[in-house]
């Protein structure tokens, strides 16, 4: 009698059969039940008798703990034969597979994270796996291969199987796309029916490379631009269509060309991928992740007006991690360990910096002014003031997943406000010749993508490769626990800062302290938590404890989400003397029922508190305004 093989068993056999000696996985898109995938794994030759097996504990970027195995079930490893050899799950983790000298494959079901009720930790969504079939699926390399104890190294074949009318966005370049069943494997009895599966190849050189390269497959929504000698790819999955790829890439277009010439005129990688994931839920966090040569975006489905400054800054900070981790890394870094990981002290490197290029450059291109520029700086004082100043940043980043972990957005504020005052020193002390720009080209020439720094030593090497006083800005400021002395960061460039001061402002009459948060029908809004305190503006519309923000000017005001923020921007910008500012509300009645009030006021400038004032200074020295150029210009 004839064996009958499935479709996927002779796709794993035709793979095989040309196997090169490492890992060979087949992910199947088309075989999705209760939302799950099934994965299979030839695996390389294995000489112990007994091994682990490993999915991540945690991936690079994210610097928390995600527990990717937890997603998995149906775990199975069997021999030739087809027999079940043991297998035991020591933890999240962690699978223990005896008798591993005779393993020949490996099984099991992944479920995807962006809707999952298993217990654990939040993964941060561009980290995360989304499983809708035909219409999308996030393939965050992290939440579905794995690796052996001490084999991270070997080479992995990823065979993905997919409708025809899917296509997959990823940073990597592939070995084949579009394959047919028929000839992609050699079939035991060839059909003569058409199959409208595809069979795409990628191939990586190791582990690390592979969790670094996140692919998204679904309708095709993509557009090109070359920066430099770059093919940049943009893709998106906008399931309701209010965005596309062709308006992502015009809105970033500038920003990209602009961060070409920030870092030299040349970029350190042939292609790079832009992925988006819109999402028309509602949503409280969403954000991105960087790779060496893409990044990942989730954010909520909404029009390229609404986000497109946002959008811009997103895309100028991910983009500049080209630099780091790309070209420049630590030991930790390089060797990342996925399920024990050891944490560098540098993130003020790794995010503070690129963090500060994100903002650089926009105003050193002409993308943003000097007042929209100091009032970015402005607002990372004021969000790192609710953070801890008084441990240095080198231990806050080494104990980031732990001891510090609440401190981690930190290193977005102070790090970036670290990179200012190390920027501005440099500039100083070389009378505006040499910057942080010229300081990571440096670095980038000394170790580049295949040598990593070690973290002991860093401080030592920008010495010398600068000035000994920079030896002595990071025992001070960074390795020490001296606050950052903002009055004389900023003096270098005729800047003067003043701690708080009161300012004439138009005021939409509520502050942080008043707002509290309203759920109604599901949904939250801004709401009034307290009227302690509030200032004259909002006294004199009369808000009581509980009002339900509705409308301003009769004008809905968004639920709590990614347009709020720009909902009030718009609102606070055209505040105008003597206008008339109204709120509707829903303010419940003696029944306990929500009734509709308009509270009404005229608009009146006001004196309110702000903390971190930045203004240029009247009459600068010479030095100064030599220092500020080379600040805010292009070099």
């Amino acid at each position: 009698m004839k064996k009958i093989l499935t479709i996927l068993a002779l796709v794993l056999l035709g793979f095989a059969a040309n196997a090169v000696d490492g890992y060979k996985y087949t992910i199947d898109l088309t075989r999705v039940n209760d939302d799950k995938i099934f994965v299979e794994l030839t695996p390389p030759d294995i000489k112990e008798k007994e091994i682990k097996f490993y999915l991540p504990k945690i991936i690079p970027g994210t610097y928390s703990i995600a527990d990717y195995g937890r997603m998995v079930s149906d775990f199975k490893a069997t021999d030739k034969k087809g027999r079940t050899l043991q297998v035991e799950r020591l933890d999240d983790n962690t699978w223990k597979i005896s008798n591993a000298k005779k393993l020949s494959k490996i099984s099991y079901w992944v479920e995807d994270t962006y809707d999952t009720s298993l217990d654990g930790p939040d993964i941060f969504q561009p980290a995360g796996t989304n499983i809708e079939s035909e219409k999308n699926f996030v393939l965050n390399p992290s939440g579905f291969f794995g690796y052996f104890e001490g084999m991270k190294e070997l080479s992995f074949d990823i065979n993905i199987i997919r409708s025809e009318g899917l296509y997959g966005a990823t940073g990597l370049i592939p070995v084949n796309t579009g394959m047919e069943l028929s000839t992609a494997v050699a079939l035991e009895t060839k059909s003569t029916t058409p199959s409208n599966k595809k069979v795409d190849l990628f191939r990586v050189d190791e582990y690390d490379r592979l969790i670094d390269s996140p692919l998204m497959y679904s309708a095709p929504d993509t557009a090109v631009i070359r920066v430099a000698d770059t093919e940049v790819l943009i893709a998106s999955y906008s399931p309701n269509k209010v965005v596309t790829a062709q308006e992502i890439a015009a809105s970033i277009k500038e920003v990209l060309s602009a961060q070409k010439e920030y870092l030299g005129g040349e970029l350190p990688v042939d292609k790079y991928a832009f992925i988006f994931y819109f999402t028309d839920q509602p949503v409280l966090s969403y954000g991105a992740l960087e790779h060496s040569y893409s990044s990942f975006y989730y954010m909520p489905e909404m029009s390229i007006e609404s986000m497109a400054q946002q959008l811009r800054d997103f895309a100028a900070h991910e983009f500049f991690h080209i630099v780091t981790p790309l070209t420049v890394h630590s030991e930790e870094i390089d060797d990342f360990d996925f399920n024990a990981p050891k944490m560098s002290k540098h993130l003020w490197l790794y995010e503070g910096v690129t963090e500060y290029f994100a903002g650089n450059m926009q105003v050193q291109y002409g993308l943003i002014d000097l007042e929209e520029y100091l009032d970015i700086l402005r607002s990372k004082m004021v969000t790192a003031s609710q953070y801890l100043d008084t441990v240095p940043f080198t231990e806050i980043s080494k104990y980031t997943l732990d001891k510090y972990s609440d401190q981690y957005y930190n290193v977005y504020q102070k790090g970036a406000l670290i990179g200012l005052a190390l920027d501005l020193k440099l500039l100083e002390l070389s009378e505006g010749k040499y910057g942080l720009q010229e300081l990571m080209r440096e670095l980038s020439s000394k170790y580049g993508k295949s040598k990593a720094f070690d973290d002991e030593e860093l401080f030592d090497v920008i010495t010398e490769l600068t000035y000994p006083e920079i030896r002595e800005f990071f025992k001070t400021y960074v390795e020490g626990d001296e606050p950052l002395s903002y009055e004389n960061v900023f003096a270098l460039v005729g800047i003067k800062y003043v701690p708080e001061m009161d300012v004439e402002a138009y005021s939409l009459g509520l502050q942080q302290s008043n707002i509290t948060i309203a759920n109604r029908d599901g949904v939250n809004y801004l709401a009034i938590g307290s009227t302690a305190d509030m200032n004259a503006m909002g006294d004199s519309l009369k808000f009581k404890e509980g009002d339900v923000l509705v409308q301003i000017n009769d004008k809905d005001i968004p639920p709590l989400g990614p347009e709020l923020g720009q909902y009030i921007a718009d609102v606070q910008n055209n505040l105008k003397e003597g206008n008339m500012l109204s709120y509707t509300v829903l303010r419940k009645n003696d029944a306990g029922e929500d009734e509709r009030k308009i509270l009404e006021a005229r608009v009146v400038s006001i004196k309110m508190p702000q903390m971190h004032v930045l203004r240029p200074v009247e009459n600068p020295t010479e030095k100064q305004l030599m220092t500020r150029k080379a600040w805010l210009s292009a070099h």
